[in-house]
């Protein structure tokens, strides 16, 4: 997530700008303008070259490299075949997303809009635009964005990690070495399911126990359907909808999600009833908070907390999976995170949210696994209300913008060997750190992930607490894992580790 074409356009931009010294004159709007290209001037990919790629040369479940390759023909910025602008380089991101609009726009979750207009659903953070979008994160913010509201959680968020660790001991018992344990993709799943459960329902839902509740395993198996079939919906024009059998699986594994989220929101709804009837408090409870602000209506509530609870859970495990891959097979560098771990808090004693938050390298190994594997490999922007100058182009207003984070995350000029897990880079130790806008996993400004603290502090307790109890090592017969893209990305395979007492 090789070498880009040369920067000097973003360079020449940013140096315009820049005000001359001893006095000398600014440059006048007018001279600026002139000296700005136009959309034309772009290097340009025509639909029928992006369609070749996908379909032919092989990047449909790898598009993340196709962002790669891409810049190494036409450069840091460009016209692609979604008729849109590629930005990759981390320059060119920071010029842009500080010109975001007031109510910053994605514009690129059509897909997910066109179901809830189907089916006559509410939007959520993720789907929401303008200033409803607004208005909603400003009520979602409250409870989960600062640090201070995602520490209040640490004590549900450890007993959840307590019976993870149960369980991983649980299944190693059964593997012919007493240590292995099958797909730990899946058990990630399981874990930040329960986890983020446990926050917006204030309810464990079993999904650790020996017996998973009915429905979950199916929503699981939805969310990883829905993201699938999406790129099958994103490529083919409408009109083989009715040909092929994408359509029908995208819609029906919506259908589980919604329906999911719907069961566990009616759930507690009933259960908020019941104790407001017994006059028991419940005036701390994130859903009873939301329910009572009237901003939100209760389609508002359902769509996003449905969202809440998607984000919350693919994008979690999947870090937490390749995080233990790269540590599997970097044993110095696991050795490092056990010296940490093991003598900061004594053994006999579950660490606080703040002392996880102050490990400089449990921090920079989630930091590094990010960028590695972001959690959303490419993003997009739409500038709605003013024209925009960006890398010394002049581009009109509602200009969409497709924000290549892979590529970015992986330019040998801001990391050297990007695709070495070296969480080291990350340290506040002397050395020069990365360029900020190289990696931005969970976005930028106001759109920022929601859930990024919560989702922050799950993985710190949770990688922390593995670490502390086994040593991980790989399956010796097993070959190296593979990414593919699926919105977010997964390993090509199923991965099985060995969980080792550490004592």
């Amino acid at each position: 997530m090789a070498a880009w074409l040369s920067r000097s356009a973003a360079c020449g931009i940013c140096s315009l700008r820049r005000p001359l010294c001893g006095g000398a004159l600014r440059w006048s709007s007018s001279a600026l303008q002139e000296k700005l290209r136009s959309v034309q001037d772009l290097p340009h990919v025509s639909a029928l070259e992006m369609l070749y790629r996908v379909l032919v040369q092989g990047y449909f479940s790898s598009l993340h490299m196709l962002q790669v390759y891409e810049k190494q023909l036409y450069g840091p910025i460009y016209k692609n075949g979604r008729n849109a602008v590629s930005v990759s380089s981390a320059e060119l991101l920071e010029e842009l997303v500080r010109k975001d609009d007031k109510f910053p726009t994605r514009g690129d979750m059509d897909l997910w809009t066109e179901y809830r207009e189907m089916r006559g659903l509410g939007y959520g953070p993720l789907t929401e635009e303008g200033e409803r979008w607004y208005k909603l994160r400003a009520v979602l913010n409250k409870r989960m964005l600062h640090p201070r509201d995602s520490a209040q959680y640490d004590g549900v968020i450890n007993a959840v990690v307590t019976d993870f660790i149960k369980r991983i001991k649980r299944l190693r018992l059964c593997s012919p070495t007493g240590d292995l344990v099958p797909d730990i993709a899946n058990k990630f799943y399981l874990f930040s399911l329960e986890g983020i459960s446990s926050i917006l329902f204030e309810a464990r839902l079993g999904c650790l126990s020996e017996e998973i509740p009915a429905g979950t395993q199916e929503f699981i198996t939805s969310i990883s359907q829905m993201f699938s079939n999406a790129i099958y919906v994103a490529i083919f024009p409408k009109w083989s909808r009715s040909l092929l059998p994408y359509w029908q699986r995208y819609i029906a594994s919506w259908d589980g999600i919604f329906s999911f989220g719907k069961t566990l929101i009616d759930k507690k709804m009933e259960d908020i009833q019941q104790r407001v009837d017994n006059d028991q408090d419940v005036e701390d409870e994130y859903l009873t908070y939301l329910l009572s602000n009237s901003q939100m209506s209760t389609r508002d509530i359902y769509a996003s907390v449905t969202e809440l609870l998607l984000a919350g859970v693919d994008t979690t495990s999947n870090t937490l999976t390749w995080a233990l891959y790269q540590l599997s097979r970097n044993p110095e560098t696991q050795n490092r995170l056990y010296e940490e771990v093991s003598s900061l808090v004594p053994a006999d004693r579950i660490p606080s949210a703040a002392e996880v938050t102050a490990m400089p390298f449990l921090r920079a190994v989630i930091k590094e696994t990010l960028r590695m594997y972001p959690v959303v490999p490419i993003n997009s922007r739409i500038i709605k209300e003013k024209p925009v100058a960006v890398g010394g182009y002049q581009f009109p207003e509602k200009t969409g913008f497709t924000l290549c984070h892979y590529a970015i995350s992986h330019d040998e000029n801001i990391f050297p060997e990007p695709y070495r897990f070296k969480p080291e880079r990350w340290l506040r130790d002397g050395r020069q750190r990365p360029n900020a806008f190289g990696s931005i996993p969970f976005g930028y400004g106001v759109r920022g992930c929601v859930g990024r603290r919560i989702a922050e502090l799950e993985m710190y307790l949770v990688l922390f607490r593995l670490i502390r109890e086994f040593e991980i090592k790989p399956n010796p017969t097993a070959d190296d894992l593979k990414i593919v893209s699926r919105a977010v990305l997964v390993p090509n395979k199923q991965l099985d580790l060995h969980f080792v007492d550490r004592r």
